[in-house]
């Protein structure tokens, strides 16, 4: 893997896949590793993992240094959707397995017959995110919305689904503010939001952009009807930050612990013995599950 140890992404993968491939890995080595038929027996994991300093050009150069001159025998991804569309390609020149986690590129899905070696685990924003986000906003009344995105692929992406997906429902966008990556200040944008009086306030960024984001509007006592907060809003980290005022904002997660004992159970698996800032905010803790119940800052 080339993973985002350092940089402004490495929250996504110490909260992300990071747990997820800590505990499988022993525990498939544990039980003498994974079976490969080609030598009739089976042979445990190793792990070799590149830092890609959350840096596009170093991920690619990474990538191919892991199939050309590490030989490895498959490939996991990086921890971003910008990431994954440029190793997606690389892989398949070369003939890799290659299996993605955090990320999923939706302008990747027209090309998904000709990369036969990917494979994706996270479901794009056009699948379910976005489509039933703006259906829960509509049957609660909403009519209006301002946007915010990180002006990379991810955040394009997401803006551009939600545009579609909000116009579906009849819920009119009032604002659309692209977030350069390395912004700092996010008053002038909060404002705007404020001055709009849209109902629902999206941000589609990553930790660097959601952070800020809650924090400024706490300070500014803006607190729309809704809001949702793209990768970050779902991990323990945000919940540490901002404590009981994240009640009632929403993010994008794939499960929650009272889904089922098995989820639960896997939970506890995952998250055992780490600190809250480390854990999935949806799979360990109770904050979050308020849809759109309003975000009470």
């Amino acid at each position: 893997m080339a993973r985002s140890l350092s940089g402004p992404l490495a929250p996504i993968e110490s909260s992300g896949f990071g747990p997820v491939y800590k505990a499988w890995v022993p525990e498939v080595n544990a039980d003498g590793g994974i079976y490969v038929e080609e030598y009739g027996k089976k042979l445990p994991i190793e792990l070799k993992i590149y830092d890609d300093k959350s840096d596009t050009g170093t991920c690619v150069r990474l990538t191919e240094k892991l199939i050309l001159e590490d030989k490895v025998d498959f490939v996991w991804s990086s921890d971003s959707t910008a990431e994954i569309f440029a190793q997606a390609s690389i892989a398949n020149k070369y003939n890799y397995l290659f299996m993605t986690f955090e990320g999923g590129a939706t302008t990747i899905t027209d090309s998904l017959y000709s990369l036969p070696y990917l494979f994706i685990n996270l479901s794009f924003s056009d699948w379910y995110q976005l489509p039933v986000f703006a259906d829960m906003l509509a049957a609660k009344g909403a009519e209006t919305a301002y946007v915010t995105y990180i002006a990379d692929l991810h955040g394009i992406e997401y803006a551009g689904v939600a545009g579609n997906e909000f116009n579906r429902v009849g819920i009119k966008i009032l604002g659309n503010t692209s977030l350069p990556p390395d912004l700092e200040d996010f008053a002038l944008v909060i404002k705007d939001a404020m001055a709009s009086k849209a109902d629902v306030f999206c941000c589609f960024g990553y930790p660097d952009q959601v952070l800020p984001l809650t924090g400024t509007a706490i300070a500014l006592g803006y607190n729309p009807k809704a809001m949702i907060m793209g990768p970050g809003g779902n991990f323990g980290f945000y919940h540490t930050a901002f404590g009981p005022a994240t009640e009632g904002i929403c993010a994008f997660a794939t499960f929650n612990r009272k889904q089922s004992p098995e989820m639960s159970a896997l939970a506890d698996k995952l998250y055992a013995g780490q600190p809250e800032d480390v854990q999935n905010g949806w799979g360990q803790t109770s904050f979050g599950g308020h849809w759109i119940s309003g975000s009470r800052l």
